[in-house]
């Protein structure tokens, strides 16, 4: 997914850098990713470490992580229920629909129309199949994530759902087609939450706790809100031209409020080292980082500089932009 602060691009220097600090072999450590968002920090562990303790204030990025995390063993014919939803036909009175595509009436196009009528019949579908026994829960949230997934790509936006572009971007009108969320097996049971971090944190413990919180104001239950949507699939009166929902608003976008609920929270931490994920462009400075976890044992920061995305207000999805530099905060709790 496109997503806002995605580590992808920098999975190999926080890979290299966490076991720089804690050892090539972390077979038998309990890795802990505590603002998940798509999770890819934690699937990038996930069959590295004995346990991963997944968790994300949103309820689309617990979906995601409750499949790429939390399902770890086969659990059926997955392709044969992927192929079902691809067969449906679309249907006129979904939520989705009526709300947010152009054919709904309500001036809103985040969908084409024929798009947001198949998202509506899958949703309703997946659900319909859960109430009924006929898949598990591990299967329930298979396939909508892959659902979640598909739909983001097929989404008329420049990037994110805080607004809607006047024409159908060419990407746009393609026809949804559910391509399949595929996990990585192995042997471990895995733990995903959707807590407020600093909640979680006072019950659980482990050996290596990474945080990647938002950095600057922008929140992510508003910028991705449709996400939410389709994920809660809760019929309710959508605000404003943007049909926004009312979403939870995090700490660690407030500049009033981020420096307590950080130290709060690297406090509370029962894990030996704490790894911090923060840009230089981030509403706390270095200087009150490394103050802050110096209190609270051995201190090192490492940092990269990356080419950073931008999204792109035209036709490509984003595109190369300027550097950011990327630091990684490492505490080791004495």
């Amino acid at each position: 997914m496109n997503y806002i602060g995605s580590k992808y691009s920098l999975l190999d220097f926080i890979d290299k850098t966490i076991k720089g600090i804690v050892g090539e072999d972390m077979s038998q450590l309990i890795f802990c990713d505590i603002f998940a968002g798509t999770g890819i920090v934690g699937r990038h562990f996930k069959t590295q470490v004995c346990k991963v303790i997944s968790n994300d204030l949103e309820y689309y990025s617990y979906v995601l992580n409750r499949n790429y995390i939390g399902n770890h063993r086969e659990i059926g014919d997955k392709d044969s229920y992927i192929e079902k939803l691809n067969a449906l036909e679309g249907v006129d009175d979904g939520f989705i629909f009526t709300q947010y595509c152009s054919g709904g009436g309500n001036g809103r196009q985040y969908f084409s129309d024929s798009n947001g009528r198949r998202i509506d019949a899958v949703r309703a579908t997946i659900e319909s199949w859960k109430k009924e026994d006929i898949i598990s829960d591990d299967m329930y949230y298979f396939l909508l994530c892959s659902l979640i997934e598909s739909a983001d790509k097929l989404a008329n936006t420049a990037s994110v759902y805080g607004a809607f572009l006047k024409q159908l971007k060419k990407s746009a009108q393609k026809d949804l087609v559910l391509t399949p969320a595929n996990y990585q097996l192995n042997s471990n049971e895995h733990e995903v939450y959707q807590e407020d971090a600093n909640t979680l944190i006072k019950r659980i413990s482990g050996d290596v706790l990474y945080l990647d919180p938002p950095y600057n104001a922008r929140q992510y239950g508003a910028n991705y809100h449709l996400l939410n949507t389709i994920a809660e699939y809760i019929p309710f009166t959508p605000k404003g031209k943007t049909g926004l929902r009312e979403y939870k608003k995090s700490s660690y976008c407030s500049k009033a409020l981020v420096q307590q609920s950080f130290e709060n929270l690297v406090r509370d931490a029962k894990f030996r080292y704490i790894v911090l994920s923060y840009n230089n462009e981030g509403l706390m400075s270095l200087d009150v980082i490394e103050q802050i976890m110096s209190k609270y044992g051995s201190y090192q920061v490492f940092q990269r500089e990356y080419q950073r995305f931008r999204a792109d207000k035209k036709e490509n999805r984003n595109h190369l932009a300027d550097t950011t530099t990327e630091y990684l905060h490492v505490l080791t709790k004495e």
